[in-house]
């Protein structure tokens, strides 16, 4: 299983970024899986911030990005994105997409079997 997340980059307060995460190695529309999208600032613990199922099924972890990230996925690019809109400057982390081999959604980095090298957003004031 190989995961590769893309798309961060600096932008301004209040900007839009979408991350992407290329799986592999596995069957995107078959196989049990959630996918879960994560983050670390410097001196800070990696957080979970949602999550995907097969079936579609989305969470959300923490009450900061409800209303401003969202997550999708698309079956035939074998991705799931990460939508970011009115980005503020607490939001500057390497983000990170994971893959749980279970259709259920959890938070917890540990219940996690998969990693990308992660993303730097960096967003500025």
């Amino acid at each position: 299983v190989q995961l590769v997340e893309s798309g961060g980059g600096l932008v301004q307060a209040g900007g839009s970024l979408r991350l992407s995460c290329a799986a592999s190695g596995f069957t995107f529309d078959a196989d049990e899986y959630a996918i879960g999208w994560f983050r670390q600032a410097p001196g800070r613990e990696r957080e979970g911030l949602l999550c995907i199922s097969r079936s579609g099924f989305k969470e959300y972890y923490v009450h900061s990005v409800e209303g401003r990230f969202t997550i999708s996925s698309d079956n035939a690019k074998n991705s799931v994105f990460l939508h970011m809109t009115t980005l503020k400057p607490e939001d500057t982390a390497v983000y990170y997409c994971a893959k749980r081999s279970r259709s259920s959604c959890l938070p917890w980095a540990g219940a996690y079997d998969y990693w990308g090298q992660g993303t730097q957003v960096t967003v500025s004031s």
